[in-house]
């Protein structure tokens, strides 16, 4: 016998599931392909709670199978099929992956038969959520293997309940969606027809409870219209459960036809049982589409990925590499252009200040020697000089090192780098620069010197005030004339010693000024040659430091730029991969979709 064309896309497409590793869409699909090619034709009857599902099954069948009323009386789907004979029977379900399913399975369910007459009140009084229901009646309308089941109402607090009805929906062939004329579909129910085309695209809605209803046409034709708007071309079916069963008790024909369901009985023979082969077709379409379209979203999401996607990490590591490197080339340069000027500066400022401090101690010694005689303070001055200048060479060096520091870690943060700094200059050569002070050239006062320049001066005075006197009839030497010629001899005495004075302490000027010059001579060339020493150390020093830098960042360059290549020709290879597979796939699809012909107009539940 030829396999019908469904089956071998089913077969492919499990397959597929499992190249891909979805164990779990393959055995649903394997599940429902046992199922599809079971005769029987499985229509469950679903809806919201209080719409009428199990009157309207009780109806359809003409047998009390089904609990009946006000509150929530269907706790476990009951499924109703042919048989020669009347028969029930609760069954423990087998788990299969989490999920029930009425019909075929592996393992051999666990069946305990109870009355016919007592079957509802026995499904009512169950508890478990493992058991359903199984009951077999001679109907003419179910002997031609359909197979009704009423599932328990979806919404309110039976999160059980809803998920045993949702089980029900993964296995039909075609499905009953209840709602009664009271009101429009609402949109929950919407939603629930959405998600129910997509597992099963036999689906018809039936409208219940019309007989309490005198405006239910007006509400037929609002769901049509509602229907239409949101795109699902569903027919809509009107029924009274209530006048089926007067009908069927009576036996009146006309009523039945009032009631609506032999235009419902007309719907499930011609769409249904008419047309087995084709609803396989579509049940195996959607469940094939809806597990292929499993497979596509995570293979076209890792291609787009792969494609288009972030770069991976040795990507990222080789443009990092690739920008520090060029990032402490664009450094090297202006480093270098940084301590030239910082050193240039430096020896400015350095050169300024050995200047102002050496002015001030030249300062200082003139206003000392103003008053002071060299004669008697020399040794003084000497030692104060010497530890004025020592002092000087060290604060002007302390601040030539400091400036120093200060740049090379300026320099440190330029290029980006946490590396030691060079050790300065040792300090231990600056009193060098010092040198000894000469003592200026002190002339002494002797006692013939002062004789001679006593009597030098007094011959002055002695000679003007005897001629003065001799006018006045005295002699020339007279104690007038003496007298005088001792006073300007002292005045000539003491005026030489307060030049001799002047002499000394303008000769001291001058040796301090010269030995201080001397100093600044000498210190300044040395301090100039200690910048220049330490300015060749930073250079050298960060010089190497950078040389080392680029070739560490060129090595991890290199290294990332290969990873980056490797990657990248994986990512090519990945991608050649998962585009077959997206073919495969694809082409997988279109035969789903040829499986469905183009929906014509028709009378009977609409796909």
């Amino acid at each position: 016998m030829r396999n019908p064309p469904w089956l071998t896309v089913v077969d492919d497409t499990i397959a597929a599931c499992i190249t891909h590793h979805r164990a779990d869409l393959a055995g649903k699909l394997e599940r429902r392909r046992a199922l599809l090619l079971d005769p029987r034709l499985r229509v469950p009857v679903i809806g919201e709670l209080n719409q009428g599902k199990s009157q309207l099954v009780n109806a359809l069948v003409n047998a009390p199978v089904c609990a009946v009323g006000d509150d929530v009386t269907t706790m476990a789907p009951t499924a109703i099929e042919h048989a020669e004979v009347p028969t029930a029977a609760l069954v423990t379900d087998v788990p299969t992956s989490g999920r029930r399913a009425i019909g075929p399975a592996d393992a051999e369910p666990a069946r305990v038969p109870v009355p016919v007459e007592d079957v509802a009140s026995e499904t009512l009084a169950t508890r478990r959520h493992d058991v359903h229901a199984e009951i077999g009646l001679p109907r003419d309308l179910l002997s031609g293997g359909l197979v009704l089941i009423d599932t328990p109402g979806l919404g309110g607090v039976g999160s059980r309940r809803t998920a045993a009805t949702l089980a029900v929906l993964a296995n039909a062939d075609a499905v009953l969606m209840i709602s009664d004329a009271t009101c429009e579909l609402c949109a929950s129910e919407l939603e629930l027809l959405k998600k129910v085309a997509k597992v099963c695209p036999a689906v018809t809605v039936v409208l219940t409870k019309i007989d309490i209803v005198p405006r239910w046409r007006r509400v037929a034709e609002r769901n049509r219209a509602r229907l239409a708007a949101a795109g699902l071309p569903v027919k809509v079916v009107a029924v009274s459960s209530s006048v089926r069963l007067t009908a069927a008790r009576t036996g009146d024909q006309e009523l039945n036809e009032e009631s609506g369901f032999g235009e419902l009985v007309r719907c499930l023979r011609q769409d249904v049982l008419g047309r087995g082969e084709a609803l396989a077709g579509r049940s195996a379409a959607a469940a094939t589409a809806v597990a292929t379209e499993q497979l596509l979203t995570p293979l076209k999401r890792d291609l787009a990925e792969t494609k288009g996607g972030q770069l991976g990490a040795a990507h990222v590591q080789y443009r990092a590499a690739q920008h520090r490197l060029e990032e402490l080339r664009r450094r090297s340069g202006r480093w270098q252009t940084m301590l030239a000027d910082e050193v240039a500066d430096l020896l400015s400022d350095i050169d300024y200040d050995l200047r102002e401090r050496t002015r001030k101690i030249v300062r200082i010694a003139e206003e000392f020697f103003e008053v002071a005689d060299p004669a008697r303070t020399w040794d003084e001055f000497e030692y104060w000089l010497a530890d004025s200048l020592a002092e000087t060479a060290e604060i002007n060096f302390a601040w030539l090192i400091e400036r120093f520091q200060w740049l090379s870690t300026k320099i440190a943060r330029q290029v980006a780098l946490d590396e030691a700094v060079p050790e300065a200059a040792d300090t231990a050569d600056l009193l060098d620069h010092i040198g000894d002070l000469d003592p200026p050239r002190i002339e002494k006062f002797s006692v013939g010197q002062q004789l001679f320049v006593g009597l030098r001066g007094s011959y002055g005075g002695l000679l003007m005030f005897g001629l003065a006197t001799t006018l006045a009839g005295m002699p020339l030497i007279n104690p007038i004339s003496i007298g005088a010629g001792a006073a300007f001899g002292a005045k000539s005495i003491w005026d030489e010693r307060g030049s001799r004075l002047k002499r000394r302490q303008a000769t001291a000027k001058t040796a301090a000024q010269r030995h201080v010059d001397d100093f600044f001579l000498s210190y300044s060339k040395e301090s100039r040659d200690t910048a220049r020493l330490v300015q060749r150390r930073l250079r050298d020093h960060f010089a190497s430091v950078v040389e080392q830098l680029q070739s560490g960042i060129v090595e991890r360059a290199t290294e990332a730029k290969r990873a980056a290549e490797a990657d990248l020709a994986d990512r090519r290879r990945r991608s050649q991969e998962i585009e077959v597979e997206v073919d495969r796939l694809v082409d997988l699809h279109k035969r789903i979709q040829a499986l469905v012909p183009p929906a014509a107009p028709r009378r009977g539940l609409t796909a």
